[in-house]
């Protein structure tokens, strides 16, 4: 009798993928498929869907713990994604300007490229400099 050898269950880009090219399955099936079950002592299989479902929001790069900010109250979390007012103004929000420690009067180049913006930060001695 030979024991069935165990697969690592996927993670990461890997499992993203492979949920994906699974798109039809249940999500039972597509657990099982990327190694989240376990067998028991009389031979039936055990889907571990907490484990399975922990690693695509790990994969997805979801933060469910909430990191405490230094003022102890909450908010929304940064989501790396803007849009355009309705007056064509872009506005960087306060978790953006917190997270890369910018101070009131900071300055900035702007380079426009083909669907992209550059944001570069002046050095403040180097225009005192200038």
């Amino acid at each position: 009798m030979s024991k069935k050898k165990k697969i690592e269950p996927l993670t990461g880009e890997g499992l993203l993928q492979r949920v994906k090219d699974l798109e039809n399955l249940s999500k039972e099936e597509k657990a099982k498929a990327c190694g989240y079950y376990t067998v028991t002592k009389n031979g039936v299989e055990r889907v571990n869907m907490m484990k399975f479902l922990n690693a695509l929001i790990d994969a997805e790069g979801i933060e469910l713990d909430g990191k405490q900010n230094g003022n102890g109250r909450g908010g929304r979390s940064a989501s790396y994604r803007i849009s355009v007012q309705s007056n064509g103004n872009l506005l960087i929000g306060a978790a953006y300007t917190k997270q890369m420690e910018l101070h009131p009067g900071d300055e900035f180049e702007i380079s426009l490229g083909r669907k992209h913006i550059h944001l570069k930060q002046l050095d403040s001695e180097q225009e005192e400099a200038a």
